[in-house]
């Protein structure tokens, strides 16, 4: 048996296809949200400085482990020199004196390399340590661009959750107006098609942006006003008004 609703029941059909349409923007809003493409361009922007800033504290550490390993170096030269010389002043031996100094000679060659090796490890830390302290400023900085950005895309997600709500709970107050079997076959319909209900403006479907052919409107007009119709190009339920051009 045919679907049959009163024409009034149908036009409020519109009301909620104007309302679905209304949410489905809504979610389109939400997806493609400016707000969120600049958080996420800026979380990507950070994880990069993050992960700079992870890798020259890594180099930081290596650079003052070899820098505490020159220096450890250095001071044992530096105290064998010492025993060396002390040795001497006490030495009464020619042949012991000449080896200490033999030895002296040695140690000092060795302290001066070292002591360069120190100095260059000495400037590769500080050049990190500045490297690591510009990083660190640069990423506090961005961090807190991304906090606001944060805070701007919630907002705005905030506004179009509301509007959702809202547009919901009028949907629902609506629905509830609306006769079961009718509602069904709309709600089956925008499934399918993506468009539950057209309004028949001006012997045009709004759904499908056609006009209603000869025989179309034909079948249209014949049909009895309680009639629940179809729009043969939208397959959405095609509603008739005063301005249906019939």
């Amino acid at each position: 048996m045919a679907l049959t609703a009163s024409p009034d029941a149908q036009r409020v059909l519109l009301d909620v296809q104007a309302l679905d349409t209304t949410l489905q923007q809504l979610a389109h809003r939400e997806r493609s949200l400016p707000e969120r493409a600049t958080v996420d361009a800026l979380a990507a922007e950070a994880d990069v400085m993050r992960e700079f800033a992870i890798q020259r504290r890594g180099e930081l550490d290596d650079a003052r482990l070899e820098l505490g390993r020159v220096e450890s170096d250095v001071a044992v030269v530096q105290s064998r020199i010492a025993r060396d010389g002390e040795r001497m002043q006490s030495s009464s031996s020619v042949k012991d004196i000449q080896g200490l100094e033999h030895e002296l000679e040695s140690l000092r060659g060795r302290l001066n390399d070292l002591e360069e090796i120190q100095l260059a490890v000495m400037e590769k830390v500080d050049a990190i340590e500045t490297e690591l302290a510009s990083a660190t400023a640069s990423l506090d900085e961005h961090q807190q661009k991304l906090s606001e950005a944060q805070a701007a895309r919630d907002a705005a997600l905030g506004v179009i959750a509301s509007e959702t709500d809202a547009a919901r709970s009028q949907r629902a107050a609506i629905v509830a107006t609306v006769p079961a079997d009718l509602m069904a076959l709309y709600e089956k319909q925008r499934e399918r098609y993506g468009v539950g209900a057209s309004h028949l403006r001006a012997r045009i479907s709004s759904a499908s942006g056609v006009e209603l052919t000869g025989s179309d409107l034909a079948a249209v007009r014949a049909a009895a006003p309680d009639a629940v119709l179809l729009c043969p190009d939208s397959n959405a339920i095609l509603v008739r008004t005063d301005e249906s051009g019939l």
